[in-house]
């Protein structure tokens, strides 16, 4: 199978993972990054920034800069809409994965 078509797939996946952790707490890329690499994502800093910024657009994430131990992070957070849209996610997920996992 082509690695573009699976790489496409993966990407929504990696969103909804996104969203995931910005409910449970803020993070910032460099974190998500290593988090996503755990379980076997591959994503440069390249493809999860412009990822984040568009979710930011879209309204469903937002962003604080902080500074820690003078370093400066944007940490990203889950918006109301972005719960929303989580949950939504969440049950059309579980109706999905039920159907095509025999």
């Amino acid at each position: 199978m082509e690695n573009k078509i699976l790489r496409k797939l993966f990407l929504a996946f990696m969103r909804i993972h996104i969203l995931y952790h910005a409910k449970k707490e803020p993070f910032f890329g460099l974190w998500m990054i290593k988090e996503l690499k755990s379980h076997g994502y591959n994503i440069s800093s390249g493809t999860l920034y412009p990822i984040l910024h568009s979710m930011e657009a879209d309204g469903i994430l937002s962003s604080e800069e902080k500074t820690i131990e003078g370093k400066v992070r944007k940490y990203y957070s889950l918006t109301e809409k972005g719960e929303e849209v989580l949950i939504e996610v969440k049950a059309k997920t579980i109706e999905l994965s039920n159907e095509i996992v025999d």
